[in-house]
């Protein structure tokens, strides 16, 4: 992306911590009009006060109640949208060793990290159709590049982002909207702070969203980072064996042949 000038305009969701919080930080210090949303506005409070470019629109992504709110609310503060970075999402483990495994994990998952990012292309369309060159974002995961364990739920809900947004890809060329899907590796934000496993080439979300943005300007299909991660998972990929041995649970002893 460019240096921007005051009527270049972005909406970034889940923009209240972690690498949303980043990124809003990475466009207005670029000179971008934001308009940022969440459940809450988080940390992004005093960012709000101490910047005229930035503005709140609250927005629970599995909500379908609030999108006509929520694209009145854009409507009303910008004739288009330049770009949409659509990041908000969640996580949570399938333990499949308990008794009575949570399997409706499934539905929330899937509400939050899928079907939210669906609403949001929904919401934000209209506008970005009415830029000249307009860029829609998502954020998919470096975790749809191999297998991981407990991660049946949130793999599967970066995987349909992923196939969405290449699909979309091609049905928004003919109004000239450039699509990008970004997969970030282990990024330290309150949701991986929660992890107990170990995370290779974990970075910090100012880290993670300089790269993003600085990607962003070439306008790429797919951006996939760290790269050591992505060489890590190509292995993953395509020695699935050797993965498989390597990462899935050993058998306990107090479970049967």
């Amino acid at each position: 992306m460019n240096q921007a000038t005051q009527k270049d305009t972005v909406w970034i969701t889940g923009a209240s911590s972690g690498i949303g919080l980043a990124l809003t930080k990475c466009f207005l210090d670029a000179g971008w009009k934001v308009i940022a949303s969440a459940r809450g506005p988080g940390e992004l409070s005093a960012l709000i006060d101490a910047n005229e470019n930035l503005s709140f629109v609250p927005f629970d992504m599995t909500d379908e109640s609030q999108m006509d709110t929520v694209r009145e609310a854009l409507s009303a503060q910008t004739d288009k949208l330049d770009c949409a970075v659509l990041n908000a999402g969640t996580c949570e483990y399938l333990d499949i060793t308990e008794t009575n495994p949570d399997w409706k994990m499934m539905d929330r998952i899937m509400s939050v990290n899928f079907i939210g990012l669906v609403n949001s292309v929904e919401v934000s369309l209209p506008l970005l159709k009415k830029s000249p060159r307009a860029h829609l974002v998502g954020v998919s995961s470096q975790a749809v590049q191999a297998a991981f364990p407990k991660a049946e739920a949130y793999g599967a809900s970066k995987a349909a982002i992923r196939y969405f947004l290449s699909s979309l890809r091609m049905d928004l060329k003919q109004y000239n909207v450039d699509v990008t899907c970004l997969l970030p590796g282990f990024v330290d934000t309150p949701l991986t702070q929660k992890n107990t496993f170990d995370m290779p080439f974990l970075m910090s979300a100012d880290d993670a969203a300089k790269r993003m943005f600085t990607a962003l300007k070439s306008r790429p299909f797919e951006y996939a980072f760290p790269k050591r991660l992505t060489a890590m998972l190509w292995i993953g990929r395509h020695f699935p064996k050797l993965w498989l041995s390597k990462l899935a649970p050993k058998k306990s002893s107090s479970t049967s042949a």
